[in-house]
């Protein structure tokens, strides 16, 4: 079962979803995602930029992914994201990526830009926002940025309260996240929103309320960060399971 549903906030604000029976077929599509794009850039541009997620319900997509076909010499690989640990760090987002991807798949070292969580915050979200602009250039455009979204209605390491919701300059902003007790590092809105595509990944039924708030709810980026992410080429794709949209009220 596979259902396309458009929804519209009262803000006016316009999300393509696609939900789907379960995980597992959350999983496929959102892996032939990935692979369609990368085609379609290389294609057109020679290269397909792309930044992962970190968070559980990625991971099995990055599996799925490492078993699939796709030149992966001009896949260049981004983080929208990441907890300020080593990169062996239990926690890292580039491990549990490199673990689930990165080893298994011919992507040249140097087309995988880390965030260094081991570095001072500060100096490490200034050093990555440089990456950035040196490999997408001044206009920063990544082909494709994975996202995902917390009971609390943060996304990446936008979390509700912080600076970071309401950047409109810096690509990327280290802040200390007081909920988690940790320093993070994300890429802000400004970036986001200037990708060709944003998909966000959400399963399970504990993600339904808060998706309802995020999507048909009114506008508070603040306190629901998700909402800061308006990309201005196309509405963010939301791919979601059944139980995570249980609650969206939608025309049949």
């Amino acid at each position: 079962m596979t259902e396309n549903i458009h929804l519209v906030a009262p803000d006016g604000a316009i999300a393509h979803a696609i939900v789907y029976s379960d995980a597992l077929e959350l999983v496929a599509a959102a892996a032939g995602l990935v692979v369609s794009l990368a085609n379609e850039a290389i294609s057109a541009r020679g290269k397909f930029s792309i930044a992962l997620s970190g968070g559980n319900t990625p991971k099995p997509v990055y599996e799925r992914l490492a078993s699939t076909k796709l030149d992966w010499t001009r896949v260049h690989v981004y983080f929208g994201d990441e907890r300020c640990v080593p990169p062996n760090d239990p926690l890292s987002n580039y491990r549990m990526a490199k673990e689930a991807l990165l080893d298994k798949i011919a992507i040249p070292p140097a087309n995988v830009r880390r965030m260094r969580g081991e570095d001072p915050p500060d100096e490490a979200a200034q050093r990555y926002e440089q990456t950035l602009r040196e490999g997408l250039g001044e206009d920063g455009r990544l082909d494709l940025v994975l996202l995902g979204l917390g009971d609390d209605g943060h996304t990446a390491s936008l979390f509700p309260g912080l600076a970071a919701v309401t950047e409109t300059q810096r690509w990327v902003f280290a802040s200390y996240v007081e909920v988690t007790g940790k320093w993070r590092m994300s890429l802000t809105p400004p970036v986001i929103n200037a990708a060709r595509t944003v998909a966000f990944l959400v399963e399970g039924a504990g993600k339904a309320d808060v998706l309802r708030r995020v999507l048909l709810g009114p506008r508070q980026p603040v306190v629901l960060p998700a909402q800061s992410v308006h990309p201005t080429e196309r509405p963010a794709l939301w791919l979601l399971d059944v139980a995570a949209a249980a609650r969206l009220d939608r025309p049949r």
